[in-house]
């Protein structure tokens, strides 16, 4: 007897990207709405099944960073980082792809399994933007699927692309998102000492993501710290150097992580 393959896949991204016409598209009826447990976040699951294996499948709240400044947010990185599906799905719009990859980019810091929708192609094009899929899957190493998520076009392709990336047809190199010199020497230095002082919190986290964290002033993540055994140290020692990134570019450490990754 054939054993039941399953998979489990969540869609992330900006609010107001096609989201739920792609949850609609991929889950039709099956779907159970409710909120997450212990939140009032609302939570949207469905099933669906396609080439073998029994697909289910999550809408995440729409965001716009992986920061704690929302429940939505909270629940959405705490979702990716530790529950671990086996293919994010990055909805995009291609109308607003500057705005939209920022997204994409915390992501891949998250070091997720990404497949990109570039959604709403049909939209950009009315506006005279026209993306070359396969060469913004190259930037990002990543591959790339141009869907019309209301009409259901692309929708069969970006879930055989989901089933690749799962069964490892098509490997994934995570791109390391490179931030100017020093910051880059800050990050060496903070990874380290999160790899050494706090390795329960890597095993959940990936440990440069947990020292970009840091360099942002995330709350969440500094509670999580916080109360760790050896938490205290570590967050001193990220405030002298994230007191050094500020004098030396005269603004908040979190501002210059953000206008970097923007460049």
């Amino acid at each position: 007897m054939e054993v039941e393959r399953r998979l489990t896949v969540v869609l992330a991204g900006n609010a107001n990207v096609g989201k739920s016409a792609v949850f609609n598209q991929l889950t039709g009826l099956s779907q159970i709405i409710g909120n997450w447990p212990g939140k009032t976040v609302e939570r949207a699951e469905g099933t669906l099944h396609f080439k073998g294996y029994t697909v289910k499948v999550l809408d995440l709240p729409g965001i716009y960073s992986l920061s704690t400044f929302s429940m939505e947010e909270i629940v959405a990185r705490d979702y990716i980082a530790i529950e671990r599906p086996d293919v994010v799905i990055n909805i995009v719009d291609a109308s607003a792809l500057e705005r939209n990859l920022y997204f994409t980019i915390q992501l891949l810091e998250l070091q997720a399994p990404i497949v990109m929708a570039l959604n709403q192609i049909d939209f950009a094009a009315k506006k005279g933007i026209n993306i070359d899929s396969n060469r913004l899957s190259k930037m990002l190493e990543l591959p790339v699927v141009p869907t019309v998520a209301i009409t259901g076009v692309g929708i069969k392709e970006l879930l055989s692309t989901v089933i690749d990336v799962a069964e490892g047809k098509i490997k994934l190199t995570p791109l390391k998102v490179e931030y100017g010199k020093e910051i880059e020497e800050t990050l060496k230095k903070l990874e380290h000492i999160v790899k050494e002082k706090l390795p329960e919190l890597s095993v959940k986290y990936p440990p440069r993501w947990i020292a970009v964290k840091l360099l942002e002033k995330d709350e969440g993540i500094s509670e999580k710290v916080r109360a760790t055994k050896s938490g205290v140290e570590v967050l001193t020692f990220a405030e002298t150097v994230m007191d050094q990134i500020e004098k030396l570019h005269g603004e908040p450490s979190s501002v210059v992580l953000a206008s970097e990754r923007y460049g």
